[in-house]
């Protein structure tokens, strides 16, 4: 132990017009070494650190402000897109609303307009239906009327000779004349 502590005894024993030189222990010369250091560096280094705290500082504020600013500019366009999304969502129900009245008018005119003209089409087949009943008829009688006409004229070639064939022909002369006379 007596090594460790020699240092420290001797420091009482130093000249005071002394000789400058390298004194080798390291516990005797450290403390002073690193006070001078320390001083010096807080002599010295206070203005480079306070600079440089300073300069920290500024940079952190400037930050902090262009952040904020930056922050604020994002708001004003969020509440612009908010503002374009909730006129584009009334639009965007304004063209679906109109676009189902236009459906719904355009149904409603197919409908009218399919109705008009099944009712164009069955008008015209119930024409048809008619016109060819009547045709049918017309025909019918026709060869009702051939039939009978064929019958009747053969019925008065047999029954009728020359002699009753030229007075049917007089008495029919007669009457066409006296209808001629009635008419003048």
């Amino acid at each position: 132990m007596k090594n460790v502590t020699d240092p420290f005894l001797s420091l009482g024993y130093w000249s005071s017009a002394g000789s400058f030189g390298f004194n080798t222990d390291i516990l005797a010369t450290n403390p002073i070494n690193l006070s001078v250091v320390l001083g010096i560096l807080i002599f010295f280094g206070k203005g480079v650190l306070s600079d440089l705290l300073d300069n920290r500082k500024q940079r952190v504020l400037k930050t902090i402000r262009n952040s904020e600013e930056l922050r604020g500019r994002a708001l004003e366009q969020l509440e612009k897109a908010r503002s374009r999304l909730l006129k584009v969502e009334m639009e965007a129900d304004q063209f679906r609303v109109n676009g189902y009245s236009e459906i719904e008018r355009e149904k409603w005119n197919l409908i009218n307009s399919t109705s008009k003209t099944l009712e164009e089409l069955e008008n015209y087949k119930n024409e048809t239906i008619h016109f060819e009943q009547q045709r049918a008829i017309d025909q019918v009688r026709q060869q009702i009327f051939q039939q009978a006409l064929q019958g009747a004229l053969g019925t008065l070639n047999s029954c009728l000779n020359n002699e009753l064939h030229l007075r049917t022909i007089s008495t029919n002369i007669g009457m066409f004349g006296m209808m001629k006379e009635i008419t003048d």
